[in-house]
Parts: C-alpha cells; structure tokens; sequence
C-alpha cells in the first residue's frame, strides 16, 4: 500500500516511500514544496525516502542531488523536509524541480534491524505480562522498558533476573528461526500498525525488516530493575546479503 500525506497548503500530496519500502535506496523526484526552518531553507520532495528521527528511531542520512541533507518533520506543513546538514547549505530548489533522492542504505537497515528487534522485545517482555512503557532504538542505546508487575519474585534477586532473561533470549531466538514475516497494515483512521506476523503487533511509524530472519547479533544482557521499571537493552544487526 503506498502511503501518502495530503497537506492542504501543498497541491501534491507527499508519498511516504520509507514507509512503504524500507530498501529502496534511491528515485527520481520532484519538489514539491520549499521554505524556510530557523532561517535555513528547505525542499520537500514527492517521493520522499527519508525517515525523520522519531518514535525512537535516528533520522536516515541522505542526499538530493549532491547534497547531503537531513529529514525533519516540519509542524506547520506536516510534510518531511530536507535540510542541509550542519555545515552545508541547500542549492536553490524550486516546486515542480527534478531532483535525485538517495539514502545511505546500510545506515537505514541497520535503523530497521534495531527498530525490529525491539518490537520483537516488547513482544517477548508481554508474554511474560510486562506493560511496556518506553522503548529506545537508537544505536548503542537500544531498550525497552516495562512497568515492574506487582508480584514478580524472579525479579527480586540477580539470579531469578538472570533466569527471566534466558526466558526473553529463548523467545527471541525462537522467533527469529521462525523467520516471521514482517509487515505493516493501515487501519481505518489512518494509523499504521507493524505485525511481527500473529506473534505482536503495535501502531508504529518507523522502518522495518523484511522478516525476522534478517536479523542477527541480537544480544540481551541480564535486565535491570530500576525506579519501578524493567529495563531490557539489547543490540541487533541486519544480516548481511539480505
């Protein structure tokens, strides 16, 4: 499904192309929109390949043309905007303008694989019961937190939380043999919701793996108990070739 943005100030509703395809690399598109942010210009293109930072997830690096930019969402159109990274500048762009997009491919994937994995977290901290209440996948900071349950002995001493752990680690690798289809589905009013085939679901904006076999090096340390909540960080990595 090709997911698009129609803003009512810009004629030519944005297509959200990372949304819909997390490995195209590049296109060729046009302006659709420029403007300013801060006092430096920016263009929004037709197709746009380019994830903004949110929802946990870090922003793609990526070019038009010669350029390197990066994507932001800009509140007052709605639309996702290239700027020029700190340092460079934007040429001047016009509206119906052709540009090349492109994005650095490996930066992304490696974005999805983490973003992926954490789904797969939440869905194995759920089996166990667990509320979720935060998640981070950035690089190096990846985690998701869960509210403490009331009464969870396991969780009391450093081995019983060593054991939990396995539990999560066996669920994850398990998933992850079963190479589960991964796919996103739009409901009625909108919304985008990721399936980790029947095993999880979550309304979700960000990129994703084909499947769970694409994913490899996930490594959980022992959680941690802290402030009410159960931390489980963990690290992942997008199978090369794939």
């Amino acid at each position: 499904m090709v997911h698009s943005v129609a803003v009512p100030r810009v004629g030519t509703p944005q297509v959200s192309a990372y949304l819909d395809d997390t490995y195209l690399e590049q296109v060729d598109t046009r302006v659709i929109a420029v403007g300013e942010r801060d006092g430096a210009p920016w263009a929004a293109v037709e197709h746009c390949l380019f994830h903004p930072q949110g929802g946990g997830q870090p922003a793609d690096r990526g070019w038009l043309d010669d350029t390197e930019i990066v994507p932001v969402r800009d509140r007052e159109s709605g639309l996702i905007v290239a700027i020029a990274v700190e340092g460079g500048s934007l040429p001047p762009l016009t509206e119906g303008q052709q540009v090349h997009a492109r994005i650095d491919l490996p930066t992304r994937t490696a974005h999805a694989a983490l973003h992926t994995a954490g789904h797969l977290v939440e869905a194995a901290g759920r089996a166990q019961g667990w509320e979720m209440v935060a998640s981070n996948h950035f690089p190096g900071q990846a985690r998701v937190e869960f509210q403490v349950p009331e009464a969870d002995a396991r969780l009391a001493d450093p081995e019983g939380r060593e054991e939990v752990t396995a539990v999560l680690r066996t669920a994850v690798a398990a998933a992850i043999a079963d190479d589960l289809p991964v796919f996103a589905r739009y409901l009625d009013d909108g919304r985008r919701v990721v399936h980790l085939d029947a095993l999880h679901s979550a309304p979700c904006g960000g990129t994703h793996v084909r499947s769970l076999g694409d994913l490899t090096d996930v490594v959980l340390p022992t959680l941690r108990v802290k402030k009410g909540r159960i931390r489980v960080s963990y690290t992942a990595t997008h199978r090369s070739g794939s």
